[in-house]
């Protein structure tokens, strides 16, 4: 993979039968909020109308030093109160007041690598992926890249409460990880996506750096937190295979799914490339077909360097579909493909496959449920986030959702009320506009649209995602946590999942990794208290939604030319923008790649390009605002021409 540098799972099917009341502990310990990576938060307060008046937190100070793509963590129960995670690729980890941004404690695990690495286009390369704790042991495990002699890997445990190096860690990646022969290299692998937690073992997933230099290749390495020495590990056999999507290692709860890149020199063998791993506590891998999926067209992805594995795996649960139970890919190719995660199939057909266009790499999607079905979503490199359903049938179908233009890569979450309610999609315009933006989980009408001059941030990087506490949003920058506060009220928890998932069947596994010895931990600095304190914020009043806007009425196109055409309609009042389809049949069946549904702003025109010469196309509009969106506007039909 040459990078340019979700789940409505178990976590949602569970009924929540009670909203936890204003003491009920929260705790955001991992990427994406759950194992199955679905981005899932719910939190009463996230009300449409509520996160229409989002504001930043101006009193939250969040000064961190350090470029940040990891997800920052919420941490509760321990002597300084509540906490945010932070962690930079400078190789500095913060604990940060959650109401003051005001430090607690901070540590640096050593030089980060600023050169000599074969390739890639994170520079200083520290700490990547997101971490992960564990409550029981107040434990947070991170990988972190250190320079030196020998550039390497290792994988961290510190308190939770004091950034103290815990016994026996941390654990030297390149000295201990092995598979079938097959040694760990520090100096030519990376480590992106999200740190997993399952069962007693930490499992950490690794790619190459961008470029595709070097032997690197896609790598699970696990380790019992209990007994550092005791590493396992999985790794493609052929040369490549990253695992780059942001949300790293996902799980049903027993085992772990990943989702891989091209492959080199495989000579048409298959050998773990372009492919969802399912691997068992070890991580183990049995080889058989029920634990591995690759496309019939495999080959051709690697040639073209289309990797299956841009977007990390996703657990979903579609309640009356045959199978239920799947496994979600999106990639390089443009395409969704959903697997029974009982039974992955070898190398064949997928369950349902839909073509959801653009190009998807290095994020995570999310999915989520409400009454009109279950849905994932995504943000692609067309500069779009999407939602497509699953059908609930036999076999199960993936159709379309709806689509908004938003500029930038980031990894989208999701707020829900009570799990099924409110549903609203998040995301940041990283590395673009720098603002946060809010869809209807239904109909991707707009919520909030970035807010005003205070929301502006800076230093936001590609596939960051934010998350969710008490009625807040947290999301990491370039030497900055920033916090994002609802309008009046009381914030209510974020519920935090903890009911045990139905297992998966797994083959019977004969282990063939090398265990290898405990390295001598690498003495740190003492973490350093910081006194904080406690600000109070200023309410802001929340104002009442306009209503629905009536729908628009579209006008002939002009400027029509050989492959494109200008859009064009009357405003509507009370409209705070509009959203457009173009397709090439009036049933609106068969959209132009990026004009579904696409936010278009509050103007009357659009210039519709890329089109072919001599054909007709459609066009309608509907009008939204914070309120919700119009019916379909008139259709117009238009003919392309010299």
């Amino acid at each position: 993979m040459k990078s340019s540098i979700g789940t409505f799972s178990f976590f949602v099917g569970i009924v929540w039968s009670v909203v936890p009341g204003i003491d009920a502990q929260v705790n955001v310990i991992q990427e994406h909020n759950n194992l199955s990576r679905d981005g899932l938060y719910i939190d009463a307060a996230f009300t449409p109308a509520a996160a229409a008046g989002l504001t930043r937190d101006l009193n939250f100070d969040g000064t961190i030093s350090g470029n940040v793509y990891a997800q920052p963590l919420y941490i509760e129960g321990g002597p300084s109160g509540p906490m945010i995670i932070a962690v930079t690729e400078s190789n500095n980890v913060y604990a940060l007041n959650a109401t003051t941004g005001a430090v607690i404690w901070q540590r640096n695990l050593g030089q980060a690598v600023i050169s000599g690495l074969p390739c890639g286009n994170i520079n200083p390369l520290g700490i990547t992926g997101t971490p992960v704790v564990d409550l029981a042991s107040r434990s947070l495990f991170l990988d972190a890249m250190i320079d030196g002699v020998t550039k390497k890997h290792f994988i961290y445990s510190l308190n939770v409460d004091t950034g103290a190096t815990n016994q026996g860690w941390p654990v030297d990646v390149g000295a201990t990880a092995t598979y079938n022969g097959i040694s760990f290299t520090s100096l030519v692998q990376n480590e992106r996506g999200g740190l997993a937690l399952v069962n007693g073992r930490v499992y950490v997933s690794y790619s190459g750096h961008a470029g595709d230099c070097g032997t690197y290749r896609g790598w699970v390495v696990g380790v019992d937190i209990n007994n550092p020495s005791n590493v396992h590990a999985w790794a493609t056999t052929a040369i490549g295979g990253g695992i780059w999507g942001h949300g790293g290692v996902a799980s049903d709860g027993t085992n772990m799914f990943v989702v891989t890149g091209n492959t080199f020199n495989t000579g048409g063998n298959w050998m773990g490339g372009e492919a969802i791993i399912r691997l068992q506590a070890g991580p183990l891998w049995s080889g058989q077909p029920t634990d591995y999926w690759a496309p019939l067209n495999w080959h051709d992805l690697d040639n073209g360097d289309t990797d299956l594995g841009g977007v990390s795996a996703t657990v979903i649960d579609v309640p009356g579909a045959t199978p239920s139970q799947f496994v979600l890919a999106l990639g390089k190719d443009g395409n969704a493909y959903l697997l029974n995660r009982n039974n992955l199939g070898g190398i064949a057909a997928p369950v349902a496959q839909a073509f959801v266009g653009g190009i998807n790499r290095g994020t995570s999607a999310v999915t989520y449920r409400t009454s009109q079905g279950t849905y994932f979503a995504f943000h692609s490199d067309r500069s779009a986030v999407s939602a497509y359903k699953v059908t609930a049938t036999n076999p199960p179908a993936i159709v379309s959702g709806w689509g908004v233009g938003e500029s930038g890569r980031g990894s989208p979450w999701v707020t829900t009320t009570d799990g099924t309610n409110d549903v609203i999609v998040w995301v940041a315009g990283v590395e673009s506009d720098q603002r946060l933006h809010a869809y209807n989980g239904d109909t991707g009408a707009v919520i909030y649209a970035g807010g005003g001059a205070s929301e502006l941030m800076t230093g936001t990087r590609q596939w960051n995602t934010g998350m969710v506490a008490h009625g807040r949003i947290y999301f990491g920058a370039d030497n900055k946590v920033y916090a994002f506060q609802l309008p009046a009220g009381t914030p209510t928890p974020t519920a935090t999942a903890t009911s045990t998932p139905t297992a998966t069947p797994t083959a019977t596994v004969t282990a063939t990794a090398t265990v290898s010895p405990s390295p001598t931990p690498t003495a740190t600095a003492t973490p350093t208290a910081t006194a904080t304190a406690t600000a109070t914020s200023t309410p802001t009043a929340t104002s009442t939604p306009a209503p629905t806007p009536n729908a628009p009425k579209a006008q002939n196109a002009t400027q029509v030319q050989a492959t494109s055409f200008t859009a064009k309609w009357h405003s509507v009042g009370g409209a705070t923008g509009y959203r457009l389809d173009v397709a090439a049949d009036p049933a609106f069946v068969n959209y132009v790649a990026g004009y579904q549904n696409l936010d278009v702003g509050n103007v009357t025109s659009r210039n519709v390009t890329a089109l072919t010469l001599n054909t007709n196309y459609y066009y309608r509009l509907r009008a939204y605002n914070g309120n919700g969106s119009s019916p379909n506007s008139n259709v117009i039909k238009v003919k392309t021409k010299r």
